[in-house]
């Protein structure tokens, strides 16, 4: 270690080219008082908690098509006014409406016990007595892709991961394809039914359920997800050698086409030419808990946060809040807004939809001309912890049908180390919520909204993100 008082002789004694060649750090930039004040106040928010805790006890899960969305949709637009919100209004638009039936698994042989599992949404039925057949044990998705077409013949396919947490939620993507198309691999092998290991992070027995896609044309076949508990005993099962025997009960349907929608609300601005600020979350949710954090807590924030802006002074773009409908059984609300706004000119869309965990980064995808927007996002944000990330933004299934059409985007990342314990589980409820950590989020949208909404740089088209 170098004492201070050496190290400041060293300094004056080096000849001057040495002290010529230290380069000073970059002067931040400045940050507005309006849009720090705006942050700083939004650190107290309650807004966004009273959003989530009215959603979910007035009304609940929201699968998507059902009466029930269609009550959160009333309930939204109620709400929506109430605050204050121009132009709130529903998008209505159809959908093929799946609803869960009974959900029951057993092994039969060679150690009888009983199982928890829920089927996954748009998951194909047994019989309704059921099918007993023997499991085909597969550790990961990459040996399920490795096994001989044909050889799941008569068999019920298991598929397995090792999903551990991480703060950008990338073990998502890396062990989701299990989920994803596992069960449209097995069906092509011939497999009678498959049950994966959960996409979770837990170590309860409460099970994961989620979306599955089918190709066009492709039968669906009972798809279900195991508790990770009970997924490591079925492998534990396997271990020991010898068939195993499963007895599986999902009878899920389809009821035809139904009836789902968004939510618009605006924040009205000054300049029609400068574009739209659209931001938002998901009204819907899967029906087992009360989607507190997927995504209850998405629509709470960004609609406070815009909240924040429509009580200020009138921002130059106007912040369009779309609560949007039936993303979980694949995006639907969506692709309908793209449809019916795409050709509206759009600054940025980004939108909230990882839980309710501070934000620790963002990632922007801005045209050159708006670098300085950038810069100032940097400073604004960084008293609330959050650093600017490497990758480039544009990521969300409700606005990336908007962003592929060439439209920017600032991402802000929320930790999501702990949010793939309770994803998809009957534990989404109110009670997984930090308010402290909820009001963090208001902030950096709040702080974000205040920049770009009101930045005097002209926003235009951008690459997509590839």
């Amino acid at each position: 270690m170098i004492r201070p008082m050496l190290l400041a002789g060293a300094l004056l004694a080096a000849p001057a080219p040495a002290l010529a060649q230290r380069q000073a750090p970059p002067t931040p930039a400045p940050v507005d008082h309006v849009v720090a004040k705006l942050r700083d106040a939004a650190l107290t928010d309650t807004l966004a908690y009273d959003i989530v805790e009215g959603l979910t006890t007035e009304v609940g899960q929201r699968l998507a098509g059902t009466e029930a969305e269609a009550r959160a949709r009333t309930w939204a637009v109620a709400r929506l006014r109430a605050l204050g919100f121009r132009n709130v209004h529903v998008e209505p638009y159809q959908m093929p409406v799946w609803v869960r039936g009974e959900e029951t698994a057993e092994v039969i042989a060679p150690f009888p016990q009983r199982l928890k599992l829920v089927a996954l949404g748009n998951s194909g039925a047994t019989p309704a007595a059921g099918i007993t057949a023997e499991v085909a044990i597969f550790r990961s998705y990459g040996d399920l892709a490795n096994a001989p077409d044909g050889s799941l013949a008569g068999k019920i396919a298991y598929v397995g991961n090792a999903m551990q947490p991480t703060q950008d939620g990338s073990s998502y993507g890396a062990n989701g394809v299990g989920r994803f198309v596992g069960p449209a691999l097995a069906a092509r092998k011939g497999a009678l039914a498959v049950v994966i290991r959960s996409i979770g992070t837990d170590a309860h027995r409460n099970p994961h359920t989620g979306g599955t896609n089918w190709p066009a044309g492709q039968q669906p076949i009972p798809a279900a997800a195991l508790s990770v508990s009970d997924a490591k005993l079925l492998e534990r099962i396997a271990d020991r050698g010898g068939p195993i025997r499963l007895h599986l009960t999902l009878t899920p349907h389809f009821t035809g086409q139904g009836e789902s929608g968004n939510v618009v609300a605006e924040v009205p601005g000054r300049d029609p030419k400068a574009g739209i600020v659209l931001i938002g979350g998901h009204l819907d949710s899967w029906d087992l808990g009360t989607g507190a954090i997927d995504d209850g807590a998405g629509v709470a924030i960004t609609t406070a946060a815009a909240k924040r802006l429509l009580d200020g002074p009138r921002p130059r773009r106007t912040i369009r809040v779309v609560w949007f409908g039936a993303e979980e059984p694949g995006g639907f609300g969506g692709r309908e807004y793209a449809r019916v706004h795409g050709r509206e000119r759009h600054a940025t869309a980004q939108e909230s939809d990882f839980g309710a965990d501070r934000v620790w980064r963002f990632e922007v995808n801005l045209p050159d001309a708006a670098s300085s927007v950038t810069d100032r996002l940097q400073s604004a944000l960084a008293p609330l912890g959050i650093g600017k990330g490497p990758g480039v933004g544009g990521d969300g299934t409700d606005v990336g049908p908007t962003i592929a059409l060439g439209v920017g985007s600032v991402d802000l990342n929320q930790d999501g180390t702990r949010y793939f314990d309770t994803h998809h589980t009957p534990d989404d409820t109110l009670d997984r919520i930090d308010p402290a950590q909820l009001a963090q989020n208001v902030a950096a949208w709040t702080t974000m909204l205040a920049i770009v909404a009101n930045a005097p740089e002209e926003i235009g088209p951008v690459a997509p993100r590839k």
